[in-house]
């Protein structure tokens, strides 16, 4: 058995650390000390620079850090037709920490963004990766606008109505990406980890367990008709998340409530937080879709800089053995290094280090990071 279409055997998530200077003209660009021009043109320098330390590390995926984002996922639901951002009364709530105050709200029927920002920013990576490595693209998945408080019950009374909807414009939206090279595209989901053994507030109020089961089976159904009759050499993959802000974390347990639905969904690729105990164990991984995906095991932590130990990782590498094959396996750190513009409590050096331990692993398991 082959997987031929899958992620790299070293692959990341994605977000990457914002060097000083880029911190520093944004405060600048909201402050009206310079325009929109000067920031673009010290954001494109910034993601030129990290597209080379990419690949001198020995990454074959890159992506542009998520620069030109202040969330990874806000700036992208908020810019497609019928979603809104706002200030909301009260951040999200991590471990001891609050994020800024920030959400989305359905404010119209929601539909494709011929003139979504994201577009332009993949070209330009696009462009300036020329060929070298593959040029990837994450974004939020579509379950994200399905937390409950994002919800229009006014606009959207039947909740089909909705799914049909979002699904079509992520679908119009892949496909745009693809007509500009996209050829990997992850979609990253925080929904699925609250349908695990953790709560979910609906309303101010947890979910039900029967609320649960209805929301697990729309939420694969959503991801799969969002991506039904795409170019088969698109690669999609989705990374499934605990939270991840300022090296805190939102969401524990294992993948043992969700895996038999989360399994179901039709894509190349499955990025899993393994970091640490919150994760559970390999378990779950028996629902794995054998033959057509690839488990990318998330081993090594983002949110702090020491590095892991080699013996172990390989033991778990070994365990996770007994429920998928090893050559459905790939590694990478187990979210990005900055879900948002604040990034986690590590330096950029520790960042590139951990991502070169990734590709040295890999190599030595694989024989490739590729």
């Amino acid at each position: 058995m082959a997987i031929t279409h899958r992620p790299f055997r070293a692959d990341h998530v994605g977000s990457l650390l914002r060097p000083q200077r880029l911190k520093d003209a944004r405060a600048d660009y909201q402050n009206n000390v310079i325009d929109a021009n000067k920031l673009k043109q010290i954001e494109d320098e910034e993601i030129e620079h990290i597209i080379e330390k990419q690949l001198e590390v020995g990454l074959h995926s890159i992506t542009d850090g998520e620069f030109r984002r202040s969330w990874w996922h806000f700036d992208f639901l908020e810019n497609l037709a019928g979603v809104e951002g706002y200030t909301s009364e009260k951040g999200l709530s991590f471990e001891g920490v609050e994020t800024r105050n920030h959400n989305v709200k359905v404010v119209d029927k929601v539909a494709f963004n011929a003139e979504h920002p994201h577009f332009e920013h993949f070209k330009f990576l696009h462009d300036k990766v020329n060929g070298r490595a593959t040029a990837k693209v994450s974004i939020p998945s579509p379950n994200q606008l399905f937390h409950p408080n994002i919800l229009n019950e006014d606009i959207y009374p039947d909740i089909e109505d909705f799914a049909k909807d979002v699904s079509k414009a992520y679908h119009d939206s892949l496909l745009k990406f693809y007509e500009l090279g996209a050829r990997y595209i992850q979609l990253d989901d925080v929904y699925w980890a609250n349908l695990t053994s953790g709560t979910q507030k609906t309303r101010g109020r947890d979910r039900s367990e029967e609320e649960k089961e209805v929301a697990r089976q729309l939420a694969y159904r959503v991801v799969n008709d969002a991506v039904q009759d795409l170019p088969e050499d698109l690669l999609i993959t989705t990374h499934i998340c605990r939270g991840n802000y300022k090296s805190t974390w939102a969401i524990s347990g294992g993948y043992e409530p969700v895996a038999p639905y989360l399994f179901k969904e039709n894509l190349g690729g499955f990025f899993l937080e393994y970091d640490d105990e919150r994760s559970g164990d390999f378990e779950p991984l028996r629902f794995f879709p054998k033959e057509q995906s690839a488990a990318v095991l998330g081993l090594f932590t983002s949110k702090k800089g020491d590095l892991e130990d080699k013996a172990t990782v390989l033991k778990r590498i070994e365990e996770a053995q007994a429920y998928i094959d090893l050559d459905q396996i790939c590694l990478s750190p187990q979210c990005g290094f900055a879900s948002t513009e604040e990034g986690n409590n590590l330096t950029e050096e520790q960042q590139w280090q951990k991502l070169a331990y990734v590709v040295e692993i890999a190599k030595e398991v694989f024989g490739t990071a590729k």
